[in-house]
């Protein structure tokens, strides 16, 4: 799996939800259903400027299953999410609910 480039999730970032990022770390993560890998790789973690409502943001990409295309996440550090893991489980329960 091809990775994508941090200044590449700054943009995602930014075109998503505004203001200026800068990169604080990247964060690998596993996150396991039912006994199988649900989702892995590296989680970037933004600290965001001229945001009304969050100060950081967790941004990463996953392929799109039969396409070279890739999907990329920004979720900010609101509410429940207060972890790149909280962020990957909070996307990969939005996109079930989103096949429902």
């Amino acid at each position: 799996m091809s990775e994508v480039s941090a200044d590449q999730l700054k943009q995602a970032v930014e075109g998503q939800h505004g203001g200026k990022s800068v990169l604080v770390e990247a964060v690998p993560v596993k996150e396991l259903y039912e006994g199988k890998t649900a989702w892995e790789g590296v989680v970037h973690v933004f600290d965001l400027e001229g945001h009304p409502k969050a100060t950081r943001a967790y941004a990463w990409s996953s392929p799109v299953d039969g396409s070279t295309r890739r999907r990329f996440y920004a979720v900010l550090h609101l509410g429940g999410i207060r972890s790149p893991l909280d962020a990957v489980r909070a996307a990969i329960v939005a996109e079930q609910r989103a096949r429902a």
